[in-house]
């Protein structure tokens, strides 16, 4: 049976493979309808598209992943179908981008200070574009042998609020965020609801700015989490989507492109709901 995968990045954010590498592995997977869905960024896109030319069989949406901010953590909206050349969307990316780049450098600084120097001019070259996130930290740790794993990294120094190496940013709301992707044509949907403490309350909250799907199939949520998610989404007549989340940054412990257990009526309610939009 052909797989899904609505949630996937590329190194135009904090991804390891190419937009045209995602293409070709997703393809190689048996993937048919994929979604590039970048961090604060919609540059993977075209480049995505244009190599998926050559599968006719493969579908590509293009989406984003909006990093937003809320008093308990985090919580990040999707955004399928967007115009991205919306010069508004742009333009919010691009300020949010620049305040990324800022973090990064601070928390190397504060990293510095718990004995662990890295090389800026290092964790641009790992990161291979403009995109620089924590993922590209992360793995600059790695190689300098001051973690064991990747996962520590976020564990340990720079995971959450609290954390030693913890940085603040510039972000837009989740209901800004919402508002953004809608102004751009484009379907907005709650990522991975169990970052949050209380995932309804944010739907509810969400459902205000135009919230239309919620990411019920991610990763290894177990069987428990999934029936949660989909008694919301009917609840609140929600399209239930879902991805693997997939970077490549730390594939032994990663859900591999199209095994997050994503049916075929997700891809199919996602893209009906984006044509009528376009209407």
């Amino acid at each position: 049976m052909p797989l899904v995968d609505l949630h996937v990045h590329t190194s135009a954010s904090d991804g390891r493979y190419s937009p045209a590498e995602v293409v070709a592995r997703a393809v190689k997977a048996g993937i048919s309808c994929l979604a590039i869905t970048d961090h604060d960024t919609v540059d993977g896109i075209a480049p995505a598209l244009e190599a998926a030319c050559a599968f006719p069989k493969l579908t590509v949406i293009p989406g984003v992943e909006i990093n937003t901010d809320v008093a308990s953590g985090e919580a990040h909206i999707l955004g399928y179908f967007i115009d991205y050349n919306n010069q508004m969307l742009l333009e919010r990316l691009r300020e949010m981008r620049e305040s990324r780049h800022d973090r990064a450098k601070k928390m190397i600084a504060k990293l510095e200070a718990l004995g662990m120097p890295l090389s800026w001019e290092r964790v641009v070259e790992i990161a291979g574009n403009d995109s620089i996130g924590r993922p590209h930290i992360a793995l600059a740790l790695l190689e300098k042998g001051y973690i064991a794993s990747f996962k520590e990294a976020f564990d340990q120094y720079f995971g959450k609020k609290g954390h030693p190496a913890y940085v603040e940013r510039t972000r837009l709301t989740p209901g800004e965020a919402c508002e953004l992707i809608i102004q751009a044509e484009g379907v907005p949907v709650l990522a991975h609801p169990f970052t949050l403490a209380d995932p309804e309350t944010m739907v509810v909250e969400l459902l205000k700015t135009g919230l239309a799907g919620i990411e019920v199939y991610y990763g290894t949520y177990p069987v428990t989490q999934i029936s949660r998610l989909l008694d919301m989404a009917r609840k609140y007549a929600l399209i239930a989507t879902g991805g693997s989340d997939f970077h490549g940054l730390d594939e032994a412990n990663e859900t591999p492109m199209g095994q997050a257990g994503v049916p075929l009526k997700s891809a199919a309610d996602l893209i009906a709901r984006g044509r009528r939009n376009a209407e």
